[in-house]
Parts: C-alpha cells; sequence; structure tokens
C-alpha cells in the first residue's frame, strides 16, 4: 500500500512512500501464506529533470524473518535492514505504445538483529541494473504491461566468520512481469505482478524463487503551498 504525491506543478517531482507485507511457503509446500516473511517501510523521491531522464533516492526499513534451512523451518529470529539507495534511469520512448526503460540503482544496506546486535554480514553495497519493457495496452485507466529483467552485484564487509571484505560479484537475476490500471471513478492506481527470482548458488527449488505481487498505490495531485 502506497501513497505517491506530486510535488511541482510541472510534474517532474514526486515522492511516493510505502508500507508492504510479504509471506511465504516453505521448500515442501506451496502456500504462499504459510509463513511471515518481511514488512517495509519504504519512501523515495523522484525527479525527472530531462525528457528522458530521472533521479531518485530512497531511504527504506525492513525487518525480515530468518527461518531454519531444514524442515520443520522454525523461525530462528529478526533481520533488521537499514537501506539507502539513489538511482538513475533513461526511458526510450520506441513508439507511441512503447517505452523501453534502463536503471542503474547503487544501495548501501546495514544489518543488524532484533535487537540491534551484530549480524553475520555488518553492511552490503549492492549495484541493481535493470531493464524493463512497458506496453500501453489502452488509454483508458492507463493500462499498461511490463516486462523486466534485473540483474544484481554486490560486496559485503562480514563480522563473521572473521571481520574481512567479500569479493565483488554476481547474486542474482530477477525476472518480472507486471499489469498496471487505474482504478476507475478512484485516486488509485492497481499494480499484480510475477518475479521469479534466480539467486546464486540457491538450490532449494526448481527455477528460483517466485513471488506473486499485489500494490495499490493513492495518487494524490499537487496542492501549491500558501
Amino acid at each position: 500500500m502506497g501513497l505517491r504525491r506530486k510535488l511541482d506543478s510541472a510534474g517532474t517531482k514526486e515522492a511516493l512512500t510505502y508500507i508492504g507485507l510479504g509471506t511465504k511457503s516453505t521448500p515442501d509446500d506451496s502456500n504462499p501464506f504459510h509463513k511471515q516473511a518481511i514488512w517495509v517501510l519504504n519512501h523515495e523521491v523522484y525527479h525527472k529533470f530531462a525528457k528522458n531522464q530521472q533521479y531518485s533516492y530512497a531511504v527504506s526499513y525492513r525487518r525480515q524473518n530468518i527461518y531454519d534451512e531444514g524442515a520443520p523451518y522454525h523461525n530462528e529470529g529478526i533481520e533488521q535492514e537499514f537501506r539507502v539507495y539513489g538511482r538513475y534511469a533513461y526511458t526510450f520512448t520506441l513508439n507511441d505504445r512503447l517505452k523501453w526503460k534502463n536503471t542503474l540503482r547503487q544501495e548501501f544496506r546495514k544489518f543488524f538483529t532484533a535487537d540491534f546486535q551484530k549480524t553475520e554480514e555488518n553492511f552490503q553495497l549492492r549495484t541493481r541494473l535493470k531493464s524493463q519493457l512497458n506496453f500501453r495496452i489502452s488509454a483508458k485507466n492507463k493500462q499498461e504491461l511490463a516486462l523486466s529483467a534485473e540483474g544484481l552485484f554486490a560486496i559485503s564487509k562480514l563480522y563473521e566468520p572473521v571481520s574481512a571484505w567479500s569479493s565483488f560479484g554476481y547474486k542474482e537475476t530477477r525476472l518480472g512481469f507486471y499489469y498496471m490500471t487505474d482504478i476507475p471513478k478512484t485516486p488509485l492506481r492497481l499494480d499484480l505482478g510475477y518475479m521469479n527470482d534466480l539467486i546464486k548458488g540457491y538450490d532449494k527449488v526448481d527455477f528460483g524463487v517466485h513471488y506473486l505481487a499485489v500494490d495499490l498505490i493513492w495518487n494524490l495531485p499537487y496542492r501549491k503551498k500558501h
């Protein structure tokens, strides 16, 4: 659930704040609501500074449940993450229906246990490269389809087994497909999506981890300050 607010009359600046909740199955079942997975609070500010170019910056807090790797997958505890990131995006308009957006996103991620003690991983620097095609289905309700591929690369500063840096390298690939539409006669926009996360070295399930997502965004117009 999110709130998007226009920050200027020209429509070049906006802020998006959202809270998200996630649940998950285990490797032994397909019930996506079996276990609590994560909750997220995120705030991001966007600025479209040229016709095809945009940058943004954000702060984020995430609280993730950690489970045993083996059955019956008991809850081991909580990992907290504080994240700051910035991104740059360039969009090519291929025709009146098709747009191609390429994004570079750089993140700093700091980790704590539930009581703010050290975790095995101190912090991480992560680079994300994403390419996305948006196809406009209809101008009615601004209906769109989006197909994306994203590669993630990272380096970490570890506490355990010894205090040291890991090597910078490839971590995962995320493949996504979304349908997006405005809800008629409301300020709400609905996104329905699927993502396949191919994580390097993860062999608990075939073909990576699968996500289903529902996003509901409330759009607020710009209001001039008096």
